[in-house]
């Protein structure tokens, strides 16, 4: 008996949203997800009941949390984690072909997703046990403690509490994903990440001393026109940095440039139709071609990493960690493999020359060396796997063009000859844009981006509006133009 077999049972039985019955007009997804969007923003500002309300220890994930969205303390505590980490995992296996499960078989595709839900179940567990039972970032109140059990030592029901309300919001947030995936526009993952990025973006911008605890860009601008902020020390030095953030300005919107250009940057290989003479077509191979997407699997699996570690020392604490795995100051790792394998994020982390002390300098540089060939050399191989497991392969993209009756002028109309084509441009294309987009992350870091974004986050969210607005744009046409369903594959 084969696993699959064997898990049948199990995994067709796990709850899943229905998908729709025929089209569903634009208006209806617009609706879906609108109505899913304003819900995430509802469930981020649900505090955790039984969570200490005086509290210090900052939000677990750090800067990774602009990529793992959710909220720190409230009811998404672990965001789209399980989900990303969930398809590290099956990324893996279906790279190296050891699922055995064919995504063109209805069959399989149930098992794959009800596989999808297992593990996502067994990630909620692995990360939010240890977060809750073995660290202090989200420690129960004794008041509550006194008040349920009748003594404030109590805790521990109160932690199960506190474990059980994160692994609902866990699951409401898988369940949220997919009914954009099949109900609404484009992608909830993606979604959510565009909402978590634009709160930091719209605080950077706009945020004042009386509303947060931070100055946004226009009223720091206001003030040092006005006169209302005094300018310390070097004046080149306090318009880039603080509070006048220039830098940080400009970075923002190099970036936002350079996605959207490359975005448009393709190779256009071109197809005719094999019975319909004049029909004629292009096949887009974009430089971006795998998207940033795997992007969120390279940072998130840094961020487990970290998580990893931040377990462990909450554990031995400073005398039973060795140095040369970690060091740790204030929860922060300053020193040994831990420190080393962590992202820089600011420029404080390695500008030592304005900022101190921002460590020694040779330590930096291996930080920066490590971060940079980790995010190049993963996104090139994370990229790989993206494509061949989202069919978007060279096998793959022959066999959809050779089904749609397209074929590429000048040769045969056979799906062999049609993969050698694509064999010329999807492999090279998918490597060079999953390093360009590594290395464009890891300098967005380095200078700073407006708000405190991290620089795969402000990545991640260009990248998903505009292939959002293509989605929209493409949606709005085949209403207008029914016959243009078929084409692009709807129902």
């Amino acid at each position: 008996m084969s696993w699959k077999e064997a898990a049948e049972p199990v995994l067709t039985r796990m709850p899943s949203v229905t998908r729709p019955e025929g089209h569903v007009p634009f208006r209806r997804k617009l609706g879906w997800t609108a109505g899913v969007l304003v819900l995430y923003f509802f469930l981020t500002n649900v505090t955790l009941f039984g969570l200490q309300t005086q509290t210090t220890s900052g939000d677990f994930y750090g800067q990774f949390r602009s990529i793992l969205a959710g909220s720190t303390g409230s009811l998404l505590q672990l965001g789209i984690g399980p989900i990303v980490t969930a398809s590290i995992v099956l990324q893996l296996l279906g790279g190296a072909n050891l699922l055995g499960l064919d995504t063109d078989d209805p069959r399989d595709q149930v098992l794959y997703q009800g596989l999808q839900k297992v593990l996502v179940l067994a990630m909620i567990c692995l990360t939010g046990l240890p977060m809750v039972f073995a660290s202090n970032y989200l420690p129960p109140s004794g008041e509550v403690a006194a008040a349920l059990f009748g003594s404030s030592g109590a805790l521990m029901p109160v932690r199960a509490l506190i474990f059980a309300q994160i692994a609902v919001g866990a699951v409401l947030i898988l369940f949220m994903d997919e009914v954009i995936s099949k109900w609404g526009v484009g992608s909830g993952i993606g979604l959510f990440i565009i909402a978590s990025v634009s709160q930091q973006l719209v605080a950077g911008l706009f945020a004042t001393e009386a509303l947060a605890n931070v100055t946004g860009f226009f009223p720091a601008w206001v003030g040092i026109v006005t006169g209302g902020i005094d300018l310390e020390g070097s004046l080149l030095e306090a318009l880039l940095f603080e509070p006048g953030n220039l830098l940080a300005m400009v970075t923002t919107l190099f970036i936002f440039a350079v996605v959207v250009y490359a975005e448009s940057v393709r190779v256009e290989i071109p197809l005719s139709h094999a019975r319909v003479k004049g029909a004629r077509g292009r096949f887009p191979v974009k430089l971006i071609y795998a998207s940033v997407l795997p992007m969120i699997l390279v940072r998130a699996l840094q961020a487990n990493v970290q998580f990893l570690g931040q377990i462990l020392y909450s554990q031995l604490g400073d005398v039973g960690m060795p140095d040369w795995l970690g060091v740790y100051s204030d929860g922060q790792p300053v020193g040994g493999l831990f420190y080393y394998l962590d992202p820089v994020q600011s420029r404080e982390q390695w500008m030592w020359f304005i900022y101190a002390p921002a460590g020694d300098p040779l330590d930096i540089a291996v930080r920066v060396l490590i971060d940079l060939t980790v995010m190049v050399v993963g996104g090139a191989i994370f990229a790989i796997f993206w494509v061949e497991t989202t069919g978007m392969g060279p096998e793959s993209t022959a066999q959809q063009i050779q089904n749609s009756g397209m074929q590429i002028p000048g040769f045969r109309r056979n799906p062999q000859v049609i993969e050698k084509v694509m064999e010329r441009y999807i492999p090279q294309v998918t490597v060079i844009g999953g390093a360009l987009v590594g290395f464009l992350a890891v300098l967005a870091n380095l200078l700073g981006t407006i708000g405190g974004v991290s620089g795969t986050g402000l990545l991640l969210t260009v990248s998903i509006t505009y292939k959002l607005y293509e989605e929209i744009a493409e949606e709005q046409l085949m209403e207008m133009h029914p016959m243009m369903r078929t084409m692009f594959g709807g129902d």
